[in-house]
C-alpha cells in the first residue's frame, strides 16, 4: 500500500475508527492494491476511477462492508452481493464480521473490484426504475385529485425528490400515518423542496 497515495481525510477516518479498525485497514489495503484513487465522500473512504465512484468502505453495528456504487451491474458468481433494502436500485454490499472473513475472500474481493472497474471503463449505467413504477400512496393520490396545484407542484420536483416522497409516503402500514406524512410535507412540496431540503 505504501506505493499508493492515501487521502488525508480517509487517514483520519481510519485513525479514529474503533469498532471495525482492523477490518477497515485490511479492506483499504485490498482496494488500494487494485489501483483505485482514494477519496473521501459521504463521510467515508471512497475509491474512484477518474471521477467515477467505484467502491466505498463503511460500517454498521453488525458488520462492515464494501459498497459497490453500481453493484447491480456486477457479475455475482459467489452470491455475496447484498441489496441493502428493496428500494436501493444500484448499490450492492459485500459484508464482513471480522478480518478472517476478509482474508479468506481476498482473491474474490479483488475479482469483484476489477469487475466494478471494468463496468466504469465500459461506461455502463444502471437503469433506474421510473417514478411511475413506484406506488403512489392512496392518501397522496387523493390529495392530487382534490388539489391540482399540489399535483403540479409535485410533478415540477426533480425525479429524485419525487421518488424520495413516493417512498416516504408509501412506507407506513397505517393509513393515518400515511395521511399525516402527506399533510406534513405538503408545504415543502408546494415550495418546490425535497424531503431533506
Amino acid at each position: 500500500m505504501a506505493q499508493r497515495k492515501t487521502n488525508p481525510q480517509a487517514d483520519a477516518f481510519f485513525a479514529k475508527s474503533k469498532r471495525w479498525k482492523a477490518e477497515y485497514e485490511r479492506l483499504r489495503e485490498i482496494v488500494m492494491d487494485c489501483g483505485l484513487t482514494e477519496d473521501f465522500k459521504w463521510m467515508h473512504p471512497c475509491y474512484t476511477l477518474g471521477d467515477k465512484n467505484v467502491v466505498l468502505i463503511h460500517g454498521f453495528k453488525e458488520y462492515c462492508a464494501l459498497l459497490f456504487h453500481k453493484g447491480a451491474l456486477l457479475k455475482d458468481p459467489d452470491g455475496i452481493l447484498i441489496q441493502q433494502t428493496e428500494n436501493v436500485q444500484a448499490a450492492r454490499q459485500i459484508r464482513f464480521k471480522n478480518v478472517q472473513d476478509i482474508d479468506q475472500q481476498e482473491a474474490i474481493l479483488k475479482a469483484y473490484i476489477y469487475d466494478a472497474i471494468n463496468v466504469e471503463k465500459a461506461g455502463l449505467e444502471v437503469t433506474f426504475k421510473k417514478n411511475t413504477e413506484f406506488a403512489v400512496a392512496e392518501e397522496l393520490q387523493r390529495e392530487f385529485d382534490e388539489n391540482p396545484s399540489f399535483k403540479s407542484a409535485f410533478e415540477a420536483l426533480t425525479p429524485g425528490r419525487q421518488r424520495a416522497y413516493l417512498l416516504h409516503f408509501s412506507q407506513p402500514k397505517q393509513a393515518k400515518t400515511r395521511e399525516a406524512r402527506v399533510a406534513k410535507y405538503k408545504p415543502k412540496i408546494l415550495d418546490g423542496k425535497g424531503l431533506d431540503d
